[in-house]
């Protein structure tokens, strides 16, 4: 999965990656969703930071208007006026759009705090809500992006065993980490 920003990159994007993701910032821009729902590879859309349930899922509509029905959203946290996350995880958001929509979700507690440290505590929350995407990285301090919210492979696989006894009550499974692609 990549994520691609405009137009001009998009074809040379999808021809090296598996599933297109939109980010946060250009899930309104209407000229990319066009084109995205006319390569029929699969997109992970996420929501933006201040958008409504409504508006991700007009976005995803767009998409799909275009013949592109393979689409996945993502619940990454919406802004808010709390100072101690980066964003608000909408957890609440998931069971909506589940009632709204056929659509898949997961969860993007990385993001969604911007805090390593919060991701094992809402992983284990959005679990029960829906799928998840967490960012894995042998050296998070090295990243490019994004270091500072990177489960360390340890952390991950402590992670995983959590949600593997909370899976059963909440009717899920959890992949085995030898499929998990790490950073």
């Amino acid at each position: 999965m990549t994520e691609v920003k405009d137009t001009e990159t998009l074809a040379l994007v999808a021809e090296y990656t598996d599933v297109l993701q939109i980010g946060a910032r250009n899930m309104y821009n209407l000229s990319l969703l066009e084109r995205v729902g006319k390569l029929r590879k699969p997109v992970l859309l996420k929501r933006g930071l201040s958008a409504t349930i409504e508006e991700l899922l007009m976005s995803a509509e767009y998409i799909a208007s275009k013949g592109n029905n393979n689409i996945i959203l993502c619940e990454r946290g919406i802004r808010t006026s709390e100072p101690y996350t980066r964003n608000t995880l909408d957890l609440n958001a998931v069971p909506v759009i589940k009632r709204l929509s056929h659509l898949p979700i997961v969860v993007d507690p990385s993001h969604g705090t911007g805090a390593w440290d919060l991701v094992i505590p809402m992983s284990q929350a959005a679990v029960v809500a829906g799928g998840l995407l967490i960012e894995v990285r042998q050296d998070p301090q090295a990243a490019l992006s994004d270091g500072f919210q990177s489960l360390r492979p340890h952390k991950f696989k402590l992670l995983l065993n959590r949600l593997r006894a909370l899976a059963p009550y909440a009717q899920r499974t959890v992949l085995d980490e030898r499929k998990v692609s790490i950073a």
